[in-house]
Protein backbone atom coordinates (compact mmCIF):
# COMPACT_ATOMS: atom_id res chain seq x y z
CA UNK A 1 0.00 0.00 0.00
CA UNK A 2 1.46 3.07 -1.19
CA UNK A 3 1.41 6.29 1.20
CA UNK A 4 1.08 9.88 -0.64
CA UNK A 5 2.37 12.87 2.05
CA UNK A 6 1.74 16.33 0.33
CA UNK A 7 3.98 19.23 0.92
CA UNK A 8 4.14 22.80 0.01
CA UNK A 9 1.20 24.54 0.60
CA UNK A 10 0.97 27.91 2.26
CA UNK A 11 -0.19 31.58 1.77
CA UNK A 12 -0.17 32.95 -1.15
CA UNK A 13 -1.32 36.32 -3.07
CA UNK A 14 -3.07 36.63 -6.13
CA UNK A 15 -1.74 35.90 -9.20
CA UNK A 16 1.14 34.54 -7.18
CA UNK A 17 2.94 30.92 -7.87
CA UNK A 18 3.23 28.31 -5.32
CA UNK A 19 4.98 24.50 -6.12
CA UNK A 20 3.11 21.65 -4.62
CA UNK A 21 5.13 18.37 -3.88
CA UNK A 22 4.16 15.05 -3.28
CA UNK A 23 6.11 11.93 -2.29
CA UNK A 24 5.48 8.19 -1.19
CA UNK A 25 6.07 7.41 2.31
CA UNK A 26 5.59 4.12 1.84
CA UNK A 27 6.37 1.71 -0.83
CA UNK A 28 7.03 3.75 -4.25
CA UNK A 29 4.68 5.27 -6.79
CA UNK A 30 5.87 3.13 -9.51
CA UNK A 31 3.26 2.37 -12.39
CA UNK A 32 1.13 4.89 -10.68
CA UNK A 33 -0.88 7.51 -11.86
CA UNK A 34 -0.78 10.24 -9.70
CA UNK A 35 -3.53 13.09 -9.82
CA UNK A 36 -4.38 16.12 -7.64
CA UNK A 37 -7.54 17.20 -6.30
CA UNK A 38 -8.76 20.11 -4.29
CA UNK A 39 -11.31 20.84 -1.71
CA UNK A 40 -12.15 24.39 -0.85
CA UNK A 41 -14.05 25.14 2.20
CA UNK A 42 -17.99 23.99 2.59
CA UNK A 43 -17.55 21.90 -0.64
CA UNK A 44 -17.00 18.57 -2.38
CA UNK A 45 -13.10 17.44 -4.16
CA UNK A 46 -12.92 18.49 -7.63
CA UNK A 47 -10.36 17.29 -9.93
CA UNK A 48 -7.26 19.35 -10.72
CA UNK A 49 -4.36 17.63 -12.75
CA UNK A 50 -2.94 14.26 -13.62
CA UNK A 51 -0.27 12.57 -14.89
CA UNK A 52 0.97 8.81 -16.00
CA UNK A 53 3.38 6.82 -14.48
CA UNK A 54 5.46 7.49 -17.60
CA UNK A 55 4.49 11.02 -17.63
CA UNK A 56 3.67 11.04 -21.35
CA UNK A 57 -0.17 11.76 -20.50
CA UNK A 58 -1.21 14.59 -18.60
CA UNK A 59 -4.70 16.15 -17.67
CA UNK A 60 -5.99 19.17 -16.77
CA UNK A 61 -9.16 20.84 -15.21
CA UNK A 62 -10.17 23.42 -17.63
CA UNK A 63 -9.79 25.89 -14.24
CA UNK A 64 -6.18 25.94 -14.09
CA UNK A 65 -5.28 24.82 -17.91
CA UNK A 66 -2.57 27.14 -19.27
CA UNK A 67 -2.21 27.99 -15.04
CA UNK A 68 -0.93 25.08 -13.63
CA UNK A 69 1.81 22.46 -14.26
CA UNK A 70 1.83 18.71 -13.11
CA UNK A 71 5.29 16.74 -13.64
CA UNK A 72 6.65 13.93 -12.16
CA UNK A 73 10.58 12.79 -11.48
CA UNK A 74 10.20 9.15 -10.94
CA UNK A 75 13.73 9.06 -9.87
CA UNK A 76 12.60 10.85 -6.74
CA UNK A 77 9.52 9.07 -6.53
CA UNK A 78 8.00 12.63 -6.36
CA UNK A 79 5.10 14.59 -8.41
CA UNK A 80 4.59 18.08 -8.50
CA UNK A 81 2.15 20.97 -9.01
CA UNK A 82 3.51 23.91 -10.40
CA UNK A 83 0.78 26.65 -9.76
CA UNK A 84 0.70 30.29 -11.26
CA UNK A 85 -1.66 33.21 -11.71
CA UNK A 86 -3.24 31.90 -8.61
CA UNK A 87 -6.88 32.91 -7.84
CA UNK A 88 -8.72 33.27 -4.86
CA UNK A 89 -10.84 30.58 -5.62
CA UNK A 90 -7.35 28.27 -5.86
CA UNK A 91 -8.00 28.74 -1.59
CA UNK A 92 -8.27 24.26 -0.47
CA UNK A 93 -7.00 21.78 0.73
CA UNK A 94 -4.85 19.51 -1.96
CA UNK A 95 -4.95 16.48 -2.04
CA UNK A 96 -2.93 13.88 -3.94
CA UNK A 97 -3.15 10.27 -4.83
CA UNK A 98 -2.48 7.18 -6.36
CA UNK A 99 -4.47 5.10 -8.63
CA UNK A 100 -4.44 2.59 -12.08
CA UNK A 101 -2.21 3.41 -14.83
CA UNK A 102 -4.12 3.18 -17.97
CA UNK A 103 -1.95 2.96 -21.55
CA UNK A 104 -3.50 5.45 -23.21
CA UNK A 105 -5.76 8.30 -20.63
CA UNK A 106 -5.53 9.66 -17.01
CA UNK A 107 -7.96 9.36 -14.90
CA UNK A 108 -10.30 12.70 -13.60
CA UNK A 109 -12.17 10.78 -11.22
CA UNK A 110 -11.81 10.06 -7.45
CA UNK A 111 -13.06 7.41 -6.83
CA UNK A 112 -10.45 5.69 -9.17
CA UNK A 113 -7.42 6.85 -7.03
CA UNK A 114 -7.06 4.21 -4.46
CA UNK A 115 -4.44 5.90 -2.12
CA UNK A 116 -4.72 9.50 -1.15
CA UNK A 117 -2.81 11.50 1.16
CA UNK A 118 -3.80 14.14 4.33
CA UNK A 119 -3.77 17.24 2.07
CA UNK A 120 -1.63 20.69 2.14
CA UNK A 121 -3.54 23.55 3.04
CA UNK A 122 -3.33 26.55 0.24
CA UNK A 123 -4.72 29.72 1.08
CA UNK A 124 -5.11 32.68 -1.85
CA UNK A 125 -5.53 36.02 -0.43
CA UNK A 126 -6.93 38.85 -2.22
Amino acid sequence: QVQPVESGGGLVQTVGSLRLSCTASTRTFTNYALGWFRQAPGKEPVFVAAISWSGGSTSYADSVKGRFTISRENAKNTVYLQMSSLKPDGTAVYYCAAGPDYSDYVSKLGYEYDYWGQGTRVIVSS
